[in-house]
């Protein structure tokens, strides 16, 4: 289990508007659902996505070797909670995704250089106890533009709590440890005063390097 972070070069935008969003999110569907996932799945458009940029993504054969269990996107960074069975599986993912994401916006919007600030963060979780304080940091981070993470768009919460579902994420491996959706909804809200206390996460990710292809 890890926690993945990036962020903007020099703190910049990252995520301009909903279609980025949707874009950045399109790259992790492709990757991590099989081909015959998305060929039933409406929710995956493909419109936002080049042939190419699929065919490279599905090229990688993730899906089933990379899941994706949390996620929240914010206007300059990203936090993704991922659980890989072969050792090189986020490698992998990350390269792919990044590359592919940055070309998209830069085209896009214009620019040239690099999008994000080096190499993406990538912290090891060893114990369960402590993935699961990574999903409530993961979705409490709406907080910090003024949100309800409750109701926030670009995050997996609401996929914790039912009101939606989807194939390419798969929050059970944190669910299964709460006896109901209220005890996780209660697990996240009773953190929210002492999120102070999460700089122990950030600085962790500060410190964090590049997840190597060696285990």
């Amino acid at each position: 289990m890890y926690h993945v972070y990036n962020r903007g070069v020099d703190k910049r935008v990252i995520f301009k508007d909903k279609r980025d969003y949707a874009v950045f999110l399109s790259f992790l569907k492709y990757a991590l659902l099989s081909s015959e996932e998305i060929r039933k799945k409406d929710e995956v458009d493909a419109s936002l996505l080049t042939d190419s940029q699929r065919f490279n993504l599905r090229r990688e054969g993730l899906a089933d070797k990379v899941e994706l269990l949390s996620f929240c996107l914010m206007p300059n960074h990203f936090h993704l909670l991922l659980y890989q069975y072969p050792l090189d599986g986020i490698t992998k993912l990350m390269r792919s995704v990044i590359t592919g994401y940055s070309m998209y916006f830069n085209k896009r919007h214009k620019r040239v250089g690099s999008l994000f600030q080096g190499v993406y963060k990538a912290s090891h979780i060893k114990t369960d106890a402590y993935w699961l304080h990574v999903s409530r940091y993961i979705h409490l981070n709406p907080i910090d533009l003024g949100e309800d993470y409750k109701e926030y768009s670009y995050s997996s919460y609401r996929f914790f709590v039912r009101k939606a579902k989807a194939e390419w994420l798969k929050p059970n491996k944190i669910m299964d440890s709460f006896s109901s959706v209220a005890d996780y909804e209660k697990f996240v809200a009773e953190y929210i005063p002492r999120r102070d206390e999460l700089v122990e996460i950030k600085d962790m990710l500060a410190n964090s390097k590049e997840l190597t292809v060696q285990g």
